[in-house]
């Protein structure tokens, strides 16, 4: 089932997040989120914007939000994407399902282009933004350091509205 967040679900949907933050490079991030920090970023992002979470067997096993993708006011209708899923429930069609519904949501606000910025070498997310409909419009080399490897980022872009 997919609902929007609550602040009850920081701690889920920071555990999913750590794991990522702690194993992969999916995320730049370096250090683990606590429960406290994510129950702020849940807040703050979903007083603007689209945060929606999927629940299977009263579990969150997913999230998935949009935010700013810049700061300058010219950039205002662009927001960003961002989509994880437990590895327990990975490959199951959620992050799809979340996604989708994340672009549906988007499209009934004043979001005109949504942008993915995916870690080069990320097939499942390129498959997945594909499938969506988001074209790879940039590629970044050696912008991020993690685990000792300098990384690469592609930007993924959705036109909802021209």
């Amino acid at each position: 089932m997919i609902r929007y967040a609550k602040l009850s679900d920081a701690k889920a949907i920071a555990d999913i997040y750590n794991e990522y933050i702690l194993h992969s490079v999916a995320t730049f991030e370096t250090e683990a989120v606590s429960e406290d920090e994510m129950r702020r970023r849940i807040a703050d992002i979903s007083s603007q914007f689209p945060y929606l979470v999927f629940e299977k067997d009263g579990q969150v096993v997913g999230y998935a939000y949009a935010h700013l993708w810049q700061e300058r006011a010219a950039y205002c209708h662009t927001w960003e994407t961002t989509v994880y899923v437990s590895s327990s429930s990975a490959r199951q069609g959620i992050g799809r399902l979340l996604m989708s519904r994340l672009i549906e949501e988007c499209r009934k606000s004043d979001c005109h282009v949504l942008i993915a910025c995916i870690t080069h070498g990320n097939e499942s997310s390129y498959a997945l933004h594909r499938k969506l409909g988001f074209k790879q419009v940039a590629f970044f080399e050696k912008v991020g350091t993690k685990f000792g490897k300098r990384l690469d980022v592609t930007d993924w872009e959705l036109i909802l509205r021209p």
